[in-house]
């Protein structure tokens, strides 16, 4: 989930990070008067989920709270980078001495937090390989404070670096980032601008995070996939047309390539394995409420979960919703015989002996003409 800067930077100073003073405007004429409040020069910044918003004219600066009226007035409604800006940040402009970039993010290669840092800041740096620091940090023993002065070079760096990693690790975050971190001419360092995105998982544990987030922007995700929230089922909506049920999700992701490959595009990522078999109707009914879905492939395979009880839930979903799109199966695995004998039996189709060719024939069927499967 991305964290609008606003509050992503009320976060940070909940850490000690200084950030400039200031306020969400939602129309002109309450961006002049937080910029009358504020006094001197300040930033008028669409507050949208892309980044490079001065390179897309998101961002303005005004010299006094007329200006800053004509600019809000011509950011608010408009659309940029592809977002409909529906609010503004009205912030103090800083008197910078120098721009860095800061961020610490989950790297799959180390399998742990990444620290990137380097002394130039601004539009595009991340592109500038050559001169960021990266540093793999150890979730175990954190960011030390001698390692995040031996990178930052001065105390109060690395202590900014530190406060980013504790924020880091509490929020549950895949990314934070502070591009430019600016030093003023008075030596303090200040976050100009943040970008932070939270891992979708952690919504149990960050519970008032999230419903703030979610109060601020809308709910996050398609009505589906908060149907899917609401009843703890963790749910993707695709653009595809084979819908797809599967336990686990190893093999959900390997479900959903093999349907790739095979030159086909999934409909959602469900798994329905552990508890979540026993919310196989809900699970169903929210694979076939997507009216793009013209197929629905089903691939079981069992080692601790049985696949015979997934069966089981799958074939008394099946009978309560009485789908008119065809299914799909592949079962393998613990209990493969009794699963096999009641997709067989009780739904009358006969599940494929290979995972291939049951995504090849799902692929085939969503491709037909509605009236040819009629």
């Amino acid at each position: 989930m991305n964290v609008p800067e606003y509050i992503a930077k009320s976060l940070l100073r909940d850490a000690g990070i200084v950030t400039p003073d200031g306020e969400v405007a939602r129309d002109a004429r309450a961006a002049a008067d937080h910029a009358r409040k504020l006094g001197g020069r300040v930033a008028i910044k669409a507050q949208i989920p892309a980044g490079k918003r001065g390179k897309s004219g998101g961002i303005a600066f005004a010299e006094t709270p007329e200006e800053a009226e004509a600019k809000a007035a011509a950011l608010i409604g408009r659309e940029v980078a592809g977002h409909r800006v529906d609010e503004v940040l009205i912030e103090s402009a800083a008197d910078i001495e120098r721009e860095l970039y800061v961020a610490i993010l989950n790297d799959g290669s180390s399998r742990g937090p990444l620290l990137l840092f380097s002394r130039e800041g601004g539009i595009e740096i991340e592109e500038q390989g050559e001169t960021i620091v990266r540093r793999a940090l150890d979730v175990r023993t954190g960011l030390d404070a001698a390692t995040a002065r031996e990178i930052a070079g001065d105390d109060a760096l690395a202590e900014l670096m530190q406060k980013m990693y504790e924020r880091f690790i509490a929020l549950d975050c895949e990314l934070l980032e502070i591009n430019p971190l600016a030093r003023e001419r008075s030596g303090r360092y200040i976050a100009l601008d943040c970008k932070m995105t939270l891992d979708d998982s952690a919504r149990p544990r960050q519970k008032e995070l999230f419903a703030r987030i979610e109060t601020a922007t809308g709910p996050l995700g398609t009505t589906l996939e908060q149907r899917a929230r609401a009843a703890s089922l963790y749910f993707i909506e695709l653009d595809g047309e084979v819908g797809v049920l599967a336990n686990g999700a190893g093999l959900t992701m390997t479900t959903l390539d093999a349907v790739h490959l095979h030159g086909g595009k999934p409909a959602n990522f469900l798994e329905i394995g552990g508890e979540a078999y026993t919310k196989a109707t809900v699970a169903l009914e929210l694979v076939l409420s997507n009216p793009r879905v013209r197929s629905v492939l089903v691939n079981f395979c069992g080692a601790f979960a049985r696949t015979d009880v997934m069966a089981e839930g799958v074939a008394q979903a099946y009978e309560t919703l009485r789908p008119s799109v065809p299914f799909f199966f592949s079962i393998h695995g613990t209990g493969e015989e009794r699963a096999i004998e009641i997709v067989r039996e009780r739904l009358g189709i006969e599940p494929f002996a290979l995972m291939d060719d049951a995504v090849k024939a799902a692929i085939a069927a969503a491709r037909e003409p509605a009236g040819v499967r009629a």
